[in-house]
């Protein structure tokens, strides 16, 4: 398991919140580090990429495990 910066947990959330919270934390972050985000949110799911390629973060990892999404982003 890899280490990551901070963790943002958006279980239970629905979207947009995933997405809002995702930004949020990446705000507070400095170029380089990493976020692990865990979603239950399937549009967050297909959000995320677009994301990362809109806001130039880069998405290291996705896995799924069990019911819930496991994403790290790397901030640019």
């Amino acid at each position: 398991m890899s280490i990551t910066d901070q963790t943002l947990d958006a279980r239970g959330l629905s979207c947009p919140l995933p997405i809002l919270k995702t930004r949020q934390a990446l705000n507070t972050m400095t170029g380089g580090q990493t976020l692990k985000i865990i979603a239950t949110d399937l549009g967050f799911v297909k959000d995320i990429s677009g994301f990362c390629q809109q806001t130039g973060n880069v998405l290291v990892s996705s896995s799924e495990q069990g019911h819930e999404h496991v994403f790290v982003i790397r901030k640019s």
